[in-house]
């Protein structure tokens, strides 16, 4: 039995002024801080096997306040970046509203109508196929145990969708997923479970999994 322990990195400058990201990158925030370190308080007592972490910056940064001295394994995965949003990244949502309507309504509106033929950028198939890659290889190489993974918004969002066997059309479905949140999902037997969906509790008290 595997149990993957997804958290959405801290909080940042971009999240704050409404910027999407991508794979672009941005510092976090105070508040942001804060959060990883109340939740590396909440997991002090799990042990981990690894802790595997998007090479974004704001990720990595995550993952460090997570370990803190802890002597646990780490290492960066290209698979767990965020959706490469080509020429969206680094501006707000209302700029990318006025500049590009149509594809702005499918990206947050009709996920499985979103399409960009920019040089780069991805649709959400892109971020399943390499998520399910990631996750096969998870399987392959940890029979047993707990790994903390820290990545990005959409890519655990895609998480959701393929733990449910949900559509691209229910991308969007709640719960949200904010900074720091945990989603725990359990592999056994090659069957996936989600045992705890975009988890805030750590700044309140944190359910046993």
């Amino acid at each position: 039995m595997l149990n993957l322990y997804f958290v959405r990195h801290g909080e940042t400058e971009w999240n704050v002024q409404n910027r999407l990201q991508g794979q672009l990158d941005s510092r976090l925030t105070s508040n942001g801080i804060q959060s990883a370190r109340l939740l590396a308080r909440k997991l002090e007592a799990t042990k981990f096997e690894s802790v595997i972490s998007s090479s974004s910056k704001r990720a990595v940064h995550t993952a460090e306040l997570l370990i803190g001295n802890r002597p646990l394994s780490f290492r960066t995965d290209e698979h767990l970046l965020e959706i490469n949003l080509g020429s969206w990244q680094g501006k707000t949502v209302e700029e990318i509203k006025k500049m590009d309507p149509h594809n702005y309504n499918c990206y947050f509106h009709h996920p499985n109508l979103y399409m960009r033929n920019e040089n780069e950028t991805e649709n959400f198939i892109d971020v399943k196929e390499r998520l399910e890659a990631f996750l096969k290889t998870m399987q392959k190489t940890y029979q047993s145990g707990n790994l903390l993974i820290v990545t990005h918004g959409m890519v655990i969002k895609v998480l959701q969708m393929m733990c449910k066997s949900n559509s691209i059309k229910q991308l969007w479905d709640p719960p949200a997923i904010e900074g720091t949140s945990l989603t725990v999902v359990r592999i056994e037997e090659g069957k996936r479970e989600l045992l705890l969906e975009g988890s805030l509790s750590h700044k309140r008290g944190f359910p046993q999994v």
